[in-house]
């Protein structure tokens, strides 16, 4: 919210001693923090003056244009007098709305304009033109550009500085708004703000409540209670060319909002002044009753930015008799906007659903200054005085004169709010007297009754915001100044020890995190087109994507079903700035779809009942927490230790295992085929029996999609499966004091059968006393025979006693023999 602070002296009278800075370091501590001060003048640099026309020849030119010539008095910059012409300079002009002895505004050469377009003297039409006339455009006060500026006979002197006949020097603050003191994007909540600080009384400007229901005026019908009430006024007589007044102007441009016309800029002015939102309608254009409804299916609407939009059954809309004329609380429509032929307005001032306005306007991308304040709440008492005020602007400024008016609907009843005093000071933790806590209130115009102990507040129309006892805590905190609340740290409660889940959790984290990855956090929210690049078949689990219903982009309008697409734009954003060495994990929700009912819509002023939460709970996606990694470049780069190892597939298997061991786990693996993963080159990871994830190396179709590195590496695997399987956190063994006997053992069983599956039957051969299984050799080829394969593995085993060779080649036999059963293993010597 941009405020100048002579638009803010206007509305209350400040001590004299109350400066600019003064009013930035109250406003900021009471929550309204202020960004920047700016100062408002003239964007030329160099001579700017006020000229006088003496003369001028019209001269049509070869392309059917016609040019003027002419002769300007300014002043002390003039050339001298000659028998051609009196002191004066010769200026080139395409314009034609101005006439001799005009005053006019006058770049001379030496003077840059906005833009960067600088001025000087050169040779056009036949012509030196030694300076230029300007125009509302070239100077940056206005759109209008088809004239030059003509000033009042009595504006200055010729040659006098037009800087200060254009400008109004001022400043203005830029004020971060919060969403809970939407009262405060006006002038005049600002403004009280500013006279609590300053302990000074504040005349509201726009106090007058709204008066009962009246249908005098034109025809306006209510179809929804998203709408709660609507004042229409009838202005006809209206001159169409008369100018928005240059006071005016200079406070829209202050407020960062430009000028268009006479009618839309009183509309914007009075929102800024009283934050309540206006629209024109050009009466001639109205059929029939202005109706306020909900969306019908297949409607469309032209919004007054020239855009064709398809409603949904969700939007609000103001409506006659032709159909949809305006978006409720967002932006009008292109067929009924007040036109430079318009001499009949009905100006409408409304109060609209915050929720619907906020819905509405986010599903449109269409946010604008009324839908800002809409959707933080509007004083729903405020809409009649605002068009009263707007109505009485019209008419001063453009004639004509009010003829009708029509108010439907009404102000909710007050809110009342009943607290213990000594609330107050329990929660802000400093002594805060009941009179203190009485007269900081009074003076923010919120009624409160002191009986005995406890405090009856009022929220006042425009304080939405204030619906239990805790808000109105928070407000006298606002004003007694968080500067008196200590520095003191609350005594932390004591607390059972973290859950088992969570501490298994924060350990399988760790570990990962050991083993030399980065942990990221990426956006939750993904595209169809995603998926479709991860190759993923129909009927995939990972394709029931979550629909949005307000994306933040249209190009990511869903929940995500898997990490990896958010790493992968990690992998390339980080390689497209040279880092192209990278190891990076993600854990976090996927949200899968699962036809689940809608969930009700919860009220805001009140907390959910068990049967709304357990409606909304059985709404909810399957939401599984997962966790993947993805590997790219090299795992360790070339160095004096040797050549560099390239990251692959061994290194995030080892991200796996290693997740699995820090919860007493461990892992299988066998080869299948399963997107985004290359075939072949793919690991299905399970624990007794249930697939939990996969990893691998990634399809080359998907690293070119995604624009990774080549041979890039990834894994995903279900972390709430996981943790479900814990067995507890890994942990350092005892120390035996007993030796291990070493057995080695060679099979050859058929291609197709997995490592995995002959360590398994070598374990469960094996019994209790072996510590360690590893595969420590893979041989094809002729010695191993066609279609064969040689696994060599090394088995580690330990007894409570010192086992001997005999012992050890029996459990070797042992274990062989269940891998010669299962598999038809054959033992190499």
């Amino acid at each position: 919210m941009k405020a100048p602070i002579s638009w803010l002296r206007d509305l209350v009278t400040l001590p004299t001693d109350a400066t600019t800075a003064t009013l930035v370091d109250q406003f900021t501590s009471v929550g309204l923090t202020v960004e920047r001060v700016e100062e408002t003048g003239s964007p030329v640099t160099g001579p700017l003056v006020v000229g006088r026309v003496l003369t001028y020849v019209d001269e049509p030119q070869k392309n059917g244009k016609t040019i003027r010539y002419c002769r300007v008095d300014v002043g002390d910059h003039n050339d001298p007098a000659s028998d051609d012409h009196p002191a004066s300079r010769g200026i080139v002009c395409g314009a034609h709305n101005f006439d001799e002895g005009d005053l006019v505004v006058v770049a001379l050469p030496g003077a840059v304009l906005p833009g960067d377009f600088a001025i000087a003297a050169r040779k056009t039409y036949g012509h030196i033109s030694d300076g230029m006339i300007c125009s509302m455009l070239e100077l940056e006060l206005g759109e209008d550009h088809d004239g030059i500026i003509v000033l009042p006979a009595d504006a200055a002197a010729p040659g006098a500085d037009a800087t200060e006949v254009l400008w109004t020097a001022d400043q203005v603050l830029d004020i971060d708004v919060t969403p809970d003191l939407s009262y405060c994007l006006s002038i005049r909540g600002l403004a009280r703000e500013a006279a609590i600080a300053n302990a000074v009384s504040f005349e509201d400007p726009y106090r007058t409540p709204l008066p009962a229901a009246t249908d005098g005026g034109y025809p306006v019908v209510l179809e929804s209670d998203r709408c709660g009430s609507f004042v229409a006024l009838t202005i006809d007589g209206i001159d169409p060319s008369a100018p928005t007044p240059d006071w005016m102007a200079r406070r829209l441009r202050a407020a960062d909002v430009r000028s268009i016309s006479l009618a839309v800029d009183v509309t914007n002015y009075v929102m800024l002044e009283a934050g309540q939102p206006l629209h024109a309608y050009d009466a001639a254009t109205l059929a029939g009753p202005i109706r306020v409804r909900l969306a019908a299916a297949g409607e469309k609407l032209r919004t007054l930015d020239g855009q064709d939009r398809d409603l949904d059954a969700d939007d609000l809309l103001i409506t006659d008799d032709s159909g949809p004329i305006g978006l409720a609380g967002v932006m009008g429509g292109e067929t009924t906007e007040v036109s430079a032929t318009t001499t009949s307005i009905v100006l409408e001032a409304a109060n609209f659903q915050p929720a619907s306005v906020s819905r509405t306007f986010r599903r449109h991308g269409l946010p604008s200054e009324a839908s800002k304040r809409f959707e933080r709440g509007v004083d729903t008492q405020l809409a009649y005085a605002a068009a009263q005020r707007a109505a009485k602007l019209l008419v001063a400024h453009g004639g004509g004169e009010i003829t009708a008016e029509t108010i439907v609907g009404g102000a909710p009843a007050p809110h009342h709010i009943t607290l213990r005093a000594g609330l107050i000071p329990a929660l802000l933790g400093t002594h805060v007297e009941q009179d203190e806590t009485i007269r900081l209130l009074t003076a923010a115009a919120i009624p409160v009754t002191a009986l005995g102990d406890s405090f009856t507040v009022t929220a006042p129309s425009w304080r939405g915001d204030l619906v239990d006892p805790y808000d109105v805590v928070e407000e006298v905190a606002r004003h007694v100044g968080y500067d008196r609340i200590g520095l003191r740290l609350p005594t932390a409660p004591a607390r059972p020890e973290l859950d088992q889940s969570i501490r298994n959790r924060r350990a399988v984290l760790r570990a990962v995190a050991a083993l030399g990855f980065s942990e990221v956090l990426t956006l939750p929210f993904a595209s169809v087109e995603e998926i479709d690049h991860l190759g993923v078949p129909e009927g995939d689990a990972r394709r029931r994507q979550v629909a949005l219903a307000n994306p933040l982009s249209r190009t990511h309008g869903y929940l995500r079903t898997t990490l990896l697409p958010g790493l992968f734009a990690a992998i390339a954003r980080n390689t497209s700035r040279s880092l192209t060495d990278l190891a990076l994990f993600e854990q976090g929700r996927v949200f899968l779809d699962g036809g689940e009912p809608a969930a009700p819509r919860p009220a805001v002023t009140h907390r959910p009942g068990h049967d709304e939460l357990a409606a909304i709970d059985e709404a909810l996606p399957a939401q599984p927490r997962t966790i993947a990694a993805v590997v790219a470049g090299n795992w360790r780069p070339a160095g004096w230790q040797g050549p560099a190892v390239p990251a692959d597939w061994t290194h995030v298997v080892a991200f796996a295992e290693a997740a699995a061991g820090a919860v007493g786990l461990r892992l299988a693996r066998r080869n299948v085929r399963h997107a985004p993963w290359h075939p072949g080159r793919c690991a299905e990871l399970s624990i007794n029996g249930l697939a939990i994830g996969h990893a691998g190396e990634l399809h080359p179709d998907v690293i070119a999609a995604y624009k990774l590195p080549e041979r890039t590496c990834a894994v995903e695997f279900d972390l709430d499966l996981l943790l479900a399987h814990a067995t507890g956190q890994g942990s350092i063994g005892i120390l035996s004091p007993f030796p291990l006997a070493k057995e080695d053992v060679a099979l050859i069983v058929d291609a197709t059968v997995p490592a995995a599956e002959v360590e398994a039957a070598l374990r469960e051969g094996a019994g209790e006393l072996l510590e360690s299984i590893t595969l420590f050799d893979v041989y094809t080829g002729e010695q191993a025979g066609e279609g064969r394969k040689s696994l060599a593995f090394g088995l580690r085993f330990r007894a409570d006693r010192t086992l001997t060779d005999a012992e050890a080649a029996e459990i070797r036999q042992r274990a062989v023999a269940v891998a010669v059963d299962r598999f038809g293993a054959v033992q190499r010597a």
